[in-house]
């Protein structure tokens, strides 16, 4: 195979905004450069937590170009490009592709609740973005999207397209899911990674999962337990997973992907925690008790920009 492994923690750039809410350009090269910091194996932009879905074509553009130019290949970049309509993906793919992604990161195509592809429609969708983009294709299986992707129907898109060799499962009962897509698939299933902030992490490490996409918060704290994993020594990443598992769990369950943005604007890292409308800010009381717990762990990110 041509292309590299890819593997281990690739956290989800946060976007930040100006308290006007134009986007913080300035303030988003202090991100990049925080979350390489933490010790990122890769970055993955412009997905759902960067609130990819707030911004204008020509606001992801001009991001996707700074993230490259900053980051001067420091770390491998997952561009997500995901779109209904495939032609739009396929041009996404192909201006990631040019600027030197790594990966490209695609939602099967939806619009709202109903509207979705077929089987069929799916696979032709990601085999004309693999075609677009020329670079590995990672396949977001999320319960956003509504979309029911089978096992099998995965396995056969990792068999019949070659580039389709990433995975993001991120479905209930995610563990469960990889295990069963790892056996399907064989050797084609070259990175089976799952998301959710890491808040299965130790199962689907125990699953065959290979990496993980989790946000910026606690990449620094996240990290050991792949490591300990990978190296053999299961202990030591339960160990260090149960510690930092309370934290985990107040990102995902209370704050989403606010959380980042807290804990960078309370670090230093960013001016503001701003996000755009119809969201609404993190209330006040669940941001101090967010900065309560992860003070008991230490993350880089609290300490960083102060």
């Amino acid at each position: 195979m041509s292309n590299p492994l890819y593997r281990g923690i690739w956290p989800v750039v946060p976007t930040p905004f100006n308290e006007n809410g134009s986007i913080d350009y300035e303030g988003q090269k202090r991100v990049l450069d925080c979350m390489i910091d933490q010790g990122s194996d890769g970055l993955c932009i412009l997905a759902n937590y960067s609130e990819q879905m707030v911004m204008s074509d020509e606001e992801r553009q001009t991001l996707t170009e700074l993230c490259f130019e900053h980051v001067a290949n420091r770390v491998p970049i997952m561009v997500t490009c995901s779109h209904f309509s495939t032609d739009i993906v396929e041009a996404r793919c192909r201006h990631s592709a040019k600027l030197g992604a790594a990966i490209i990161m695609l939602m099967p195509p939806y619009h709202g609740a109903l509207m979705q592809a077929g089987e069929q429609g799916m696979y032709e969708h990601y085999s004309r973005a693999a075609d677009a983009a020329g670079i590995p294709i990672m396949v977001q299986d999320a319960p956003l999207a509504g979309v029911q992707m089978t096992v099998p129907f995965l396995a056969r898109m990792a068999k019949e397209i070659p580039l389709l060799q990433y995975f993001k499962i991120e479905m209930p009962q995610t563990a469960a899911k990889l295990k069963a897509l790892i056996e399907a698939g064989g050797d084609n299933i070259v990175g089976p990674f799952d998301g959710e902030e890491g808040i299965t992490l130790l199962a689907d490490l125990d699953a065959g999962a290979t990496g993980s996409m989790s946000s910026g918060l606690l990449t620094d704290l996240l990290k050991p337990v792949l490591g300990h994993h990978i190296a053999g020594d299961r202990d030591k990443a339960e160990a260090q997973y149960n510690k930092i598992l309370p934290l985990i769990n107040f990102e995902n369950r209370q704050c989403g992907f606010r959380a980042c943005k807290t804990a960078m604007k309370y670090g230093g890292v960013i001016k503001s925690d701003f996000v755009r409308h119809p969201t609404v800010p993190l209330p006040q009381s669940t941001g101090d008790e967010l900065i309560r717990i992860a003070k008991t762990l230490n993350p880089l990110v609290l300490s960083w920009g102060r």
